[in-house]
């Protein structure tokens, strides 16, 4: 018993998701208890877990963004580090978006597939919410979503941007008071922090059944025969994820002083979690509070996880631009390179700031297949599966946000390296 106890959380997770995947074959085949047991046991057990972490989220953003700016010179570094932090964004998910293109034209996974035998699934839902977004849509509109008309009412809704945004403000005014009058302040916000991270160990310690549950859900409900037809379709996305995540992110870490499968090893069991819950959310707060011990700067690592959950999703980008070829393979059509290259620049625009949107990345891909003339419906024999390819892409989410603190964080001459090698050393004797 002391030795399962003392099991680390990473193994523990593993553990949950090998087995959750076991028990979830077998569970597709009992129809008859099947619905039962996803319904009144497995989705409930998954959706707590989920639920503790969506409570701390918001707050965990709203005191680390405060503290942060907060003891900084405020308004002076915030220009500066809100230019690089969105710029860099671009470029790594326009480099996702090129990486799937490439990908997707050379090993053709919608070639040769016979369309008769995929499953169609329902997508109205999704259309409704790109009629939505196309009709309203507008620079102004994205702006004024940023800026909050009340701020509680975003709090209670879950909107990272507008929180961002108050809680930056707030941190500029706390950092011009004078010292005796904002260490009251800091302090406030800096032990509510460090109280919200504690919580964040209490929920963790129930992450292992709530992997085992959501990830005993999902096979149980698709079981391994519904992948077959679309089995090239899924081998390409993970390794397109995986080569990804080695190369084009390895090289960036490199350039920056950082080595990839170290910052992969230590994220090993938010990567895992994410993995098995679809969820960056899930591992949020662990991201935030791992990039500080790594060496980042408070101000950055509370600015940058949270808005690179709006403006820097790799994996979703990437996945997104395997799709639009795909579909279009599937339909027998041949997009020329200026196709491509208008399939490229919309996604680039598509794919950022609508985070909050219901089922995003179905959204984000009606609103692109539609400017390069291919049929929204092909979207259809994808939806069955996108839990699937949601795990993969979430992964790589989690990775790419991880590595775009550190970069920045160097950019701005916030990182500390003696932090990061005792971290290192800590992390890699254990």
């Amino acid at each position: 018993m002391k030795r399962i106890c003392n099991i680390s959380l990473s193994w523990k997770i593993f553990i949950a998701l090998v087995l959750g995947s076991i028990f979830g074959v077998f569970l597709h085949e009992q129809q008859d208890i099947k619905a039962w047991i996803i319904n009144n046991l497995l989705f409930p057990s998954g959706e707590i877990f989920i639920r503790m972490i969506k409570m701390i989220v918001i707050p965990i953003v709203i005191t680390t963004l405060i503290v942060g700016i907060g003891k900084t010179d405020g308004v002076k570094k915030l220009g500066s580090l809100w230019i690089k932090t969105i710029l860099y964004f671009e470029i790594v998910t326009t480099l996702a978006i090129i990486f799937g293109v490439i990908l997707a034209n050379l090993f053709q996974p919608g070639v040769g597939i016979d369309m008769s035998k995929l499953e169609i699934s329902d997508i109205s839902k999704y259309r409704s919410n790109i009629d939505n977004l196309t009709s309203s849509y507008s620079i102004a509109k994205t702006i004024f979503a940023i800026v909050p008309s009340n701020i509680f009412l975003s709090i209670t809704k879950g909107e990272m941007l507008p929180v961002i945004f108050f809680s930056v403000l707030f941190g500029i005014g706390l950092s011009s008071l004078k010292s005796e009058k904002k260490d009251f302040l800091l302090n406030f916000f800096n032990s509510s922090s460090k109280v919200i991270f504690k919580i964040t160990n209490i929920i963790m310690s129930y992450s292992p059944i709530g992997v085992f549950a959501l990830i005993c859900s999902t096979i149980a409900t698709f079981g391994f025969s519904s992948l077959l037809p679309l089995i090239k379709l899924i081998v390409l996305v993970y390794l397109s994820i995986i080569s990804f995540s080695i190369f084009i992110l390895g090289f960036i870490a490199y350039i920056f002083g950082f080595k990839i499968w170290k910052i992969i090893y230590i994220l090993k069991e938010e990567l895992i979690l994410s993995f098995s819950t679809a969820s960056s959310e899930s591992v949020l707060p662990k991201i935030i509070e791992k990039m500080k011990l790594y060496g980042a700067s408070p101000s950055i690592t509370g600015f940058v996880v949270p808005t690179g959950y709006s403006f820097n999703l790799d994996g979703s980008t990437l996945y997104q631009s395997i799709a639009c070829i795909f579909i279009a393979q599937l339909y027998g059509i041949e997009l020329t390179l200026m196709q491509q290259i208008v399939l490229i620049v919309t996604l680039m625009i598509t794919s950022k700031g609508i985070a909050g949107v219901p089922g995003m990345s179905f959204v984000v891909l009606l609103a692109t297949l539609g400017s390069v003339g291919i049929p929204l419906e092909g979207l259809a024999f994808i939806a069955g599966i996108d839990r699937i390819l949601d795990m993969a892409r979430t992964a790589l989410n989690v990775l790419g946000n991880a590595l775009a603190v550190l970069v920045i964080a160097k950019l701005e001459n916030q990182y500390d390296q003696k932090k990061s090698v005792e971290y290192e050393k800590n992390i890699f004797k254990k």
